[in-house]
């Protein structure tokens, strides 16, 4: 059978670009070789996310007195915490099938193989398409550290199923992935160390707010030790008898090892691009060895369009969303083309963490002048009300001209007010303009006006 659109991959990019193709009366068949969803619904961000609610849930529970509410014993039920998160899991997976489904759209389960920019096959059949969407998403990153084939280590998948908790944690990376897990094994009582070879966490987030997230969590007994090379890993065996890992490291005081039950390696993910016969497209690709798309996801190749991780532009779920519908909206002829210039990113740590548009140290690196403004988010009602004996910061950086260029947030729901900065940025609004904007009373997001 012959289909208007074929798309690789399943998850938030290649299901958005079904629906929304579907939704367009286009007949689409969709490839996906484990679950829909992607790394995304099944073993990222939802499950991470509603693991951490969890942990965020314990912690409230347990400093409910400064609220004024008593909790006598508070405790926590990890295999329950664990069957939570994959029910959540198979839920959302289900409204996924069931809208595909609603859209007319073909599932194929299986692993595709480009024949041709118009042939796809999968097992023994071949499916003859007019436009080709590759969203084949991005893997764990492993580095490649001497001792790593000796070790037993955790990647985020494993991390996300283990009922039972270690006494202590070592988490090679201090990005988003790395951070998330440590504030929830944090939370839970385990004994955390994190490693990073830079000499900050979080790098791309705002170098301040992520200097304060940091030191939030030094409080609370996380270990950090920034500026950290592992340079080799090694098994051990405790007093105790039980199996640990050992990390060698160099940093600017000498040499030394980490200890740790268990180890996470958290250095990053890597767009996929190789075992899909992407190679019989002969397409053009990026200095790191990206697919390089234009304004409208087109490929180099006519009729074969690229979204989601594989592009490297932002290993972000809502990216790959939106990229999928400019790629349909493209084969349906429409106008529309993808900007950058607003993705927000979001670390889910208890208190979060968000920004969007440029940082401080992206601005000077690009020679452009800008404005500071920086609040306690304690300038706003709602939060005080809500975040007893915590403190948060909230900064917006303007163009000479007054143009919003940048906002950032420390401070809970930093994740659900950011948006409201990214559509001043998108928009291009001065700060005169985005003060016209009525925000109801009281909310956290008026921080912003505050700010104004």
């Amino acid at each position: 059978m012959k289909y208007r659109v074929a798309i690789i991959g399943g998850g938030p990019a290649g299901y958005t670009a079904a629906e929304t193709a579907g939704k367009h009366g286009l007949s689409v068949v969709l490839f996906e070789k484990q679950s829909l969803g992607g790394v995304c619904l099944n073993e990222g961000c939802i499950p991470t996310k509603t693991l951490l609610y969890s942990a965020k849930t314990y912690d409230s529970a347990r400093h409910a007195s400064k609220y004024a509410v008593g909790v006598p014993e508070v405790s926590f039920d990890l295999p329950k915490i664990i069957a939570r998160k994959q029910k959540v899991v198979r839920k959302l997976v289900l409204g996924v099938k069931g809208k595909l489904a609603a859209c007319g759209v073909t599932v194929v389960n299986g692993e595709a193989f480009v024949v041709d920019r118009n042939h796809v096959r999968c097992g023994d059949e071949v499916y003859e398409c007019d436009n080709l969407l590759l969203c084949t998403g991005s893997e764990t990153f492993i580095p490649p550290i001497p001792g790593t084939d000796t070790v037993a280590y955790w990647t985020h998948r494993d991390a996300l199923d283990s009922k039972e908790l270690p006494v202590s944690l070592a988490v090679i990376g201090g990005g988003v992935i790395g951070m998330e897990f440590a504030s929830f094994f944090n939370s839970l009582g385990v004994r955390v160390t994190v490693i990073e070879m830079l000499d900050e966490i979080l790098g791309g987030m705002d170098r301040e707010l992520s200097a304060l997230l940091r030191a939030e969590y030094a409080k609370r007994g996380i270990g950090f030790m920034l500026g950290t090379k592992v340079v080799s890993l090694a098994g051990s065996v405790s007093e105790e008898g039980k199996e640990q890992v050992q990390v060698n490291y160099e940093n600017a005081g000498g040499a030394g090892s980490v200890v740790a039950e268990r180890l996470l390696m958290s250095v990053g993910r890597r767009p996929v691009t190789k075992g899909y016969g992407l190679e019989n497209l002969s397409l053009e690709m990026t200095e790191r060895g990206n697919i390089r798309v234009d304004e409208r996801m087109q490929t180099s190749a006519p009729g074969v369009y690229a979204c989601g991780d594989s592009t490297g532009f932002s290993l972000l779920a809502h990216t790959a969303v939106r990229e999928a519908e400019v790629a349909v909206h493209a084969i349906l002829g429409e106008t529309d083309t993808m900007s950058y210039k607003a993705i927000p990113g979001v670390v889910y740590t208890n208190p979060e963490i968000a920004g969007v548009g440029d940082t401080e140290e992206a601005l000077q690196r690009k020679g452009i002048l800008y404005r500071t403004v920086k609040l306690p988010m304690a300038y706003s009602g709602r939060f005080v009300a809500e975040n007893e004996g915590v403190n948060g910061v909230c900064k917006l950086l303007f163009a000479e001209d007054g143009t919003v260029l940048g906002a950032h947030v420390l401070g809970n729901p930093a994740s659900e007010i950011i948006t409201l900065a990214g559509m001043a940025i998108e928009l291009g609004l001065t700060a005169s303009e985005w003060k016209k904007i009525v925000f109801p009373h009281p909310t956290v997001g008026e921080i912003f006006r505050e700010a104004l």
